[in-house]
């Protein structure tokens, strides 16, 4: 288990825990947010008594467990979908039964199908019940349940090439929120429209208080915001500004470990103040490119202007799946189509 501190100065009164994590993945989709490169082994880091996080098999995994069994949020990838599984028996012989997608990328519903075979119903009597039921339903009918919202089912079935339905998720909500009660925990999932795809959900295990963003928060480079799946720069800016409201941090004067903790899609662990940086840097450049946008410039001298300055280097890319180059036309298009309407 690998922990780093990370010490701010002074004049912020405290200092932070940060988790070091390898982020990877492997799987069908050449898109942005599934090409990576895989690392080299699956690393654990426990967050709290009953909390652990996986990374190094794609997007990181959180797992809570307690009387009733794991709950997981999210799977990683196909490639590394057996290590996962055997990491999780190493940690708890309990049986699996929730896994929880936060979006349809690949790097987060890769493992689903062999998580999910490897769990067990939380409904008693689940197989018996199931008599009656179509062959597609009894398919999966006695596993562990892998939940997500319907417009990730919606497009992992429309998606090109064919998604196997082996991956899609077998119980889906359409409304704003999905609530449930195991291991003692009130867990809320909660969409979050039109952020980085329009299937997005943050899970938050209120208890424990902590909470899976999924990809609306990547540590590692700045947010990917998919259009082609229903993305946008403002829906991304709700949601961050809806975990500000859901966060909680301690600001003593000396540590105390008391915070909500926000487990992102890929990087290491947030909590409020790191989650406060990362909401500014996105809004500061938003509002930058807004700016030339009103003084009549094009994509390519905004691009010139570097409205990226000052988070670049911790955040940029100059090439890859996912480029600086690229946010900054996204957050430039988005907000020129808004100029440009009546």
């Amino acid at each position: 288990m690998k922990r780093l501190v990370r010490q701010r100065p002074l004049a912020s009164a405290c200092s932070l825990l940060s988790i070091a994590l390898l982020l990877v993945q492997g799987a069908w989709s050449d898109r942005a947010s599934a090409q990576r490169t895989p690392a080299s082994e699956i690393e654990v880091v426990q967050l709290r008594p009953n909390f652990y996080v996986i990374g190094g098999a794609g997007g990181n995994i959180l797992m809570q467990t307690g009387p009733e069994g794991v709950i997981l949020v999210d799977s990683g990838s196909t490639a590394r979908a057996d290590e996962v599984l055997a990491t999780i028996r190493r940690l708890t012989p309990l049986p699996i039964r929730y896994i929880i997608n936060t979006s349809m990328d690949a790097d987060h519903v890769g493992g689903n199908e062999v998580l999910s075979k490897a769990g067990l119903s939380i409904l008693p009597g689940a197989v018996a019940a199931g008599a009656g039921l179509g062959d597609d339903v009894l398919a999966n009918f006695g596993f562990a349940s892998v939940l997500a919202h319907e417009n990730v089912l919606t497009r992992m079935s429309a998606a090109e090439p064919p998604i196997p339905s082996v991956f899609h998720p077998t119980k889906t909500f359409f409304y704003h929120q999905y609530s449930m009660y195991l291991n003692g925990e009130g867990i809320q999932v909660i969409h979050q429209p039109a952020a980085h795809t329009d299937g997005d959900v943050i899970v938050f295990f209120r208890r424990g208080d902590v909470i899976a963003t999924g990809d609306l928060i990547d540590t590692t480079r700045f947010p990917f915001i998919d259009v082609g799946r229903g993305g946008t720069l403002q829906g991304e800016l709700d949601a961050l500004n809806r975990l500000m409201d859901l966060s909680i941090h301690n600001v003593p004067l000396l540590w105390y470990p008391d915070r909500t903790l926000l487990v992102p899609g890929h990087g290491h662990v947030y909590d409020k103040l790191d989650l406060l940086e990362y909401r500014d840097a996105i809004t500061t450049i938003r509002d930058r490119v807004q700016d030339l946008i009103d003084q009549g410039q094009t994509l390519a001298q905004v691009q010139a202007a570097n409205p990226t300055l000052g988070y670049r280097s911790q955040y940029g890319a100059d090439s890859g799946p996912w480029t600086t180059e690229m946010f900054v036309a996204t957050v430039y298009n988005e907000l020129a189509a808004k100029k440009d309407k009546p």
